[in-house]
């Protein structure tokens, strides 16, 4: 892994970041009580900067960095000389520590103990599954090209 291929993932990660970002204010909309409106932004951020549109401003930056933080901390896991407990640790830490301030400034968790535990347990459970799908995909691909190469021998 390199620097430059980490930032070039991060660059091309920040729109889907935005996407994403985006995505979350649809489904809060529609699951909100208020029945069929759709909120750029939480109202809650939009009722703290007094302005709707500083606040979507502020959500698409957020957003747009979460984005290139998820795409460039990929690249961890091509740091062959690591192992793939260091790997999943530091982009788990990464990942965190880019989501958790983002969720929280944007209003996308309640702001309290509760909220932040909510928060963090959702994460790690939706990390857990990605992370042991990925795993699985991956033994049965090596165990697949391994098979290949002994019926080659």
């Amino acid at each position: 892994m390199t620097l430059k291929k980490a930032l070039l993932r991060g660059i091309l990660g920040a729109p889907l970041g935005v996407f994403i970002g985006y995505t979350i204010t649809i489904l809060i909309s529609l699951i909100n009580p208020t029945g069929g409106n759709y909120y750029p932004v939480v109202p809650q951020l939009a009722a703290q900067l007094d302005s709707e549109i500083m606040a979507v401003t502020i959500q698409y930056v957020l957003s747009a960095m979460i984005g290139f933080a998820y795409a460039a901390g990929s690249a961890v896991f091509e740091v062959e000389h690591w192992g793939i407990t260091k790997q999943t640790i530091l982009h788990f830490i990464i990942m965190t520590f880019t989501g958790l301030p983002v969720a929280y400034l944007c209003h996308w968790m309640e702001h309290s103990f509760r909220g932040i535990v909510l928060y963090v347990a959702i994460f790690i459970g939706i990390y857990l599954i990605i992370w042991l799908s990925q795993m699985y995909f991956w033994s049965r691909r090596i165990k697949g090209i391994n098979d290949k190469l002994r019926e080659n021998k």
